[in-house]
């Protein structure tokens, strides 16, 4: 089932998919001359919070969640980037450490492109670097989004926002009509939503009860797009 109409998944996904498409076929052998390609296994961290990064990363496969950690090492979830997507180049930009962290949540391939390439590329190509500009200014939406999902909604409507934004996430190679499982553990779903675990569990059974969605395990499938939405009450 198309979220066209109904929601406007458009503000909750950055746009960085869409700009290495700017390259030419010269510009993008410069940008991956010196490529790498990383195998993580879930949990594994690919950046950290505080450190001085050497490169930008892009997702080939699987997801990565980018959040913030406090001083007890709870976790909110800020964004959960999918193949295609570019991570890491806010701090390369502005010559900066991390103000995040990014970590698997499942088996995932990331290439890491070293950061001399990336500003060289980028001062080559003003289409690279207004499409990246362009990227930038929308997550400014996306970001303000997920502040005030967390700081002015109710526990299902922030949980159930968490569910039509990842059924998104994790739709990629499938179509509408077919089931889509999200396979996220109660934790990282509790720290995309901002609630306790416990709460998520709860929920879960009554989106269950209701016919909103199913569960196999960890992973959830969502059964009525429509029912969801209308529990998201985003207007």
């Amino acid at each position: 089932m198309s979220l066209n109409g109904i929601f406007p998944i458009e503000r909750w996904s950055f746009t960085t998919h869409s700009v290495l498409s700017a390259l030419s076929d010269q510009e993008t052998a410069l940008l991956t001359r010196h490529i790498t390609e990383q195998h993580l296994f879930k949990g594994d961290v690919i950046f950290r919070e505080g450190t001085v990064p050497s490169g930008i990363f892009l997702v080939r496969s699987g997801r990565v969640k980018k959040y913030k950690a406090d001083q007890l090492g709870k976790e909110q979830i800020i964004y959960v980037a999918g193949p295609g997507e570019l991570m890491g180049y806010h701090p390369v930009l502005s010559g900066e450490r991390y103000a995040d962290s990014a970590a698997a949540m499942e088996d995932t391939m990331v290439s890491f492109i070293p950061k001399e390439d990336f500003m060289d590329i980028l001062s080559r190509s003003p289409v690279f670097a207004l499409r990246l500009l362009k990227a930038m200014s929308h997550e400014f939406t996306v970001l303000t989004n997920t502040i005030s999902v967390i700081a002015q909604r109710t526990g299902p409507e922030r949980l159930a926002i968490a569910l039509i934004v990842l059924r998104e996430k994790f739709k990629y190679g499938l179509n509408d009509h077919e089931a889509i499982p999200i396979n996220i553990s109660r934790a990282d779903l509790a720290n995309m939503a901002g609630l306790a675990e416990e709460n998520v569990i709860r929920l879960l059974r009554e989106f269950k009860a209701e016919g909103v969605l199913l569960t196999e395990g960890r992973k959830i499938i969502i059964k009525d797009v429509h029912l969801l939405v209308k529990r998201a009450n985003y207007r």
